[in-house]
């Protein structure tokens, strides 16, 4: 059973900087804060972030040209769709997601506090301290150098 431990604390250190990445970037896209829409324009960093969580690329996304189509291409909608779009079931389906989304954000940020009090904990109860933060070092620095490539 000791072994298990040992194995689930390097594991966990390997894995705790992805898990934070993901965490905490799925927790901005859920409010859409990592794309353009009206007024608001995302930080390069916010959209550099994102693009690596859904494309494993850090890059900006060319949202000039993929967010203003041209008037032409964007169907006519038409008066008798807008008439019909505001039924009860509309907002529920409204309210529902947005309460989904709230949780979610919950779960993500229970999910950073999990992770750095397991990385707390780990630190300060396994006995390779050393090897410990070698992992937590290899954890973070790997997929950084690999999005850099």
């Amino acid at each position: 059973m000791l072994n298990i431990r040992v194995w689930h604390s390097y594991i966990g250190f390997f894995s705790a900087p992805s898990i934070l990445f993901f965490a905490l970037t799925g927790a901005l896209q859920l409010f859409d804060l990592h794309e353009q829409h009206g007024d608001y324009r995302p930080p390069a960093i916010v959209e550099k972030l994102a693009s690596m969580h859904k494309d494993q690329v850090f890059e900006l996304e060319h949202h000039e040209l993929a967010s203003s189509p041209a008037p032409a291409a964007v169907p006519h909608a038409g008066p008798a769709k807008h008439a019909t779009a505001s039924t009860g079931e509309d907002e529920a389906v409204s309210l529902s997601s947005r309460i989904l989304k709230w949780f979610f954000l919950l779960v993500a940020l229970n999910l950073v506090v999990s992770t750095v009090l397991g990385i707390w904990i780990g630190i300060t109860h396994v006995r390779r301290k050393g090897g410990a933060w070698v992992l937590l070092a290899a954890g973070a620095l790997i997929p950084l150098g690999l999005c850099l490539l």
